[in-house]
């Protein structure tokens, strides 16, 4: 197994740990966010470096593998969607924005399975497809830190950090949805000629 590949399988492995320590009763609080949720948080970080890291060294040590292209999706699928259940069960984001992820992944998915059996080309990864994944990477580090659920800005008296850290998750995941839809809308749309049997 290849050094980008062996980064994927890591970066899966990691998942299971990060579930794992909301379980494991530790205490203490470091600026009023639990320890617990920095540990969740860096782990989380860690992974999402080795996502960047092994599609880097694949592409430049020439290192793409059938393996690789089969499970590096999947292993950025199981965390995001991880990390976001993880957050619903804080009460810190509400279970509809990992729904619409879900449901959009579920639809990219289905489009590629069909585009590869009737040999047709992937549609290459658009703006928002991009624009989707670095907000919904960047939104769930933040929203480890955030000690108030999504939107709390337009109901709670928040102050200083508590206020900004709040305004970040709540405008970057709302950004991640419009990213994801738009995403989404684009494959469907690209897809037309591969369902004209229909």
């Amino acid at each position: 197994m290849n050094l980008p590949n062996k980064l994927t399988v890591f970066r899966i492995m990691l998942v299971p740990i990060m579930v794992i320590i909301p379980f494991l009763n530790i205490q203490g609080e470091v600026f009023n966010i639990p320890i617990y949720m920095i540990i969740m948080d860096i782990i989380f970080i860690i992974a999402s470096i080795t996502d960047k890291l092994d599609g880097s060294i694949a592409r430049s040590k020439n290192l793409i593998t059938t393996f690789g292209k089969f499970l590096d999706p999947i292993a950025d699928k199981i965390l995001v969607l991880a990390a976001m259940t993880i957050l619903v069960e804080q009460n810190k984001l509400p279970a509809w924005i990992p729904i619409v992820i879900l449901f959009r992944e579920f639809v990219v998915s289905g489009y590629r399975l069909v585009a590869v059996e009737k040999g047709g080309t992937v549609v290459a990864a658009s703006i928002w497809g991009k624009l989707k994944t670095v907000t919904q990477m960047v939104a769930i580090i933040f929203a480890f830190l955030d000690t108030y659920y999504f939107g709390a800005i337009f109901v709670e008296n928040l102050t200083g950090y508590q206020f900004a850290l709040n305004l970040i998750v709540t405008l970057l995941m709302s950004l991640c949805v419009i990213a994801t839809i738009f995403s989404g809308y684009d494959y469907i749309k690209n897809s037309k000629e591969l369902f004209k049997d229909i």
